[in-house]
C-alpha cells in the first residue's frame, strides 16, 4: 500500500518519530537525498538503483518503508514507477525541529531560518 498525501497541520511527536525511523538507516536515507536532489520530477527505480549501486530487491523493500512512512510518493508512468520525496512533509518535519528555536532567549538570533535553509542558504 502507498501512501500518497501532503502534509498540512502541526505535526505531532509520533510523527517526527516515525519519519526519522524511516530514514535511520544509511541505504534509505541515502535515497531520500538522492530524490531531494532529483526534485519534483522524482526518478525512477532503476536510475535509483543504478545511481546508489542497490540491488533492485533492496532498493524495493527501502522504497516501501520510504513510502509508508510518507517521505517518498510514487506515481506510475507508463510501465515505469517514479519516486520523488515528499517536500511537504520534509518542510514540515524541519519545521517540528526548529518549531520552538530560540524561544527560551527572546531577542536572540541563533541565524537559523528554515525558510533560508531550504533554499540551500544561511542567515
Amino acid at each position: 500500500m502507498v501512501l500518497l498525501f501532503q502534509y498540512i497541520g502541526t505535526m505531532e511527536n509520533s510523527l517526527a518519530v516515525k519519519l526519522f525511523e524511516s530514514l535511520a538507516q544509511e541505504s534509505r536515507l541515502a535515497i531520500f537525498r538522492l530524490l531531494v536532489e532529483a526534485g519534483p520530477p522524482g526518478m525512477h527505480a532503476t536510475a535509483i538503483s543504478d545511481r546508489l549501486v542497490l540491488p533492485p530487491a533492496t532498493l524495493s523493500f527501502h522504497l516501501k518503508t520510504l513510502c509508508q512512512s510518507g517521505l517518498v510518493e510514487v506515481r506510475r508512468n507508463g510501465r515505469f514507477m517514479i519516486y520523488r520525496a515528499n517536500f511537504s512533509l520534509m518542510r514540515a518535519l524541519i519545521d517540528f525541529l526548529a518549531e520552538n528555536c530560540c524561544a527560551s532567549t527572546p531577542g536572540e538570533n541563533c541565524g537559523f531560518s528554515t525558510r533560508d535553509l531550504l533554499r540551500g542558504e544561511s542567515s
